[in-house]
């Protein structure tokens, strides 16, 4: 007899970047074997407070929120959205610097939203208040006069300007002077209680399905584009090339510092638990 098949339920973003990543397991384009994966879309910070408490076998993570979730999940090799260099901004109505954000209201996209976590590291001894809000609804607000500056990610990167906002900060572009690291800004946990095999099984099909978008970068293109609030065709191939790249495969050794470096400096500024041993599911 067959063996029964197994339930993969994965947590994502509802955005081009993780749409083109799961592309082939979402349309059925590579053979999953045994497994049976399932899809759910969420805002990134409601993937990482389900992650809390367990829910998906696999899903999509704030690196920030990876010490609170270590016991129940371990990052994959693959998977990950890096800001070489580029990355969340804080943007304002008018132009302004750092020191003028003392004292000020700051949208943000979720507590637990690594962006969140830089800009803390960033505005180190800087007070500022901040109000959680849905990450697609900041750069309206922003505009509207509903608070003085507003951090954003996800597509908002790219369209900010279309409202007349100023850059005040790209965070991953602050991390990188500091570090010379990129910031590395979501990635993919997979469950522990699944066992080393299957783990490494479905590591090896999460990788599979990103090697078929980027070998059929069109067709996944045109899929990713359903996900692409305000963005033409340029502006979608534009962003999935910025976070769907070599560090997506595989962190690498630099990648990998990255993440530990990010969560030794947060710990050490009393921003998050403890890390411990960071492995990575190949």
């Amino acid at each position: 007899m067959p063996s029964a098949a197994i339930p993969i339920h994965v947590g994502h973003s509802p955005d081009p970047d993780d749409a083109f990543m799961f592309y082939a397991l979402a349309e059925g384009k590579i053979d999953t074997g045994l497994y049976r994966f399932s899809h759910e879309m969420a805002d990134i910070e409601r993937l990482n407070r389900r992650a809390e408490v367990g829910e998906l076998e696999v899903t999509a993570i704030s690196i920030h929120a990876y010490p609170f979730v270590r016991n129940k999940y371990a990052l994959l090799n693959c998977g990950c959205s890096m800001g070489d260099g580029y990355g969340p901004m804080v943007i304002a109505r008018s132009p302004m610097t750092l020191a003028d954000l003392a004292g000020k209201t700051i949208l943000v996209p979720g507590e637990r939203t690594t962006a969140f976590l830089a800009l803390k590291l960033c505005l180190a001894g800087v007070p500022f208040k901040h109000r959680v809000v849905m990450f697609d609804r900041i750069p309206d607000m922003l505009a509207a006069g509903q608070a003085d500056a507003g951090l954003i990610i996800h597509e908002a990167q790219l369209t900010y300007s279309r409202l007349w906002l100023h850059k005040v900060l790209d965070v991953a572009e602050w991390w990188l002077e500091q570090t010379g690291l990129p910031l590395p800004l979501g990635g993919n946990v997979i469950r522990r209680d699944l066992g080393p095999q299957q783990m490494r099984e479905v590591a090896g099909l999460l990788r599979a399905s990103i090697e078929y978008s980027l070998a059929h970068r069109h067709e996944a293109l045109d899929y990713a584009m359903r996900f692409g609030r305000g963005l033409d065709g340029d502006l979608t191939d534009r962003f999935v090339g910025m976070y769907v790249n070599k560090w997506t495969l595989d962190y690498g050794d630099r990648g990998r510092a990255a993440v530990r470096t990010l969560l030794r400096r947060a710990f050490e500024a009393n921003l998050t638990p403890d890390a411990g041993e960071i492995e990575f599911v190949q």
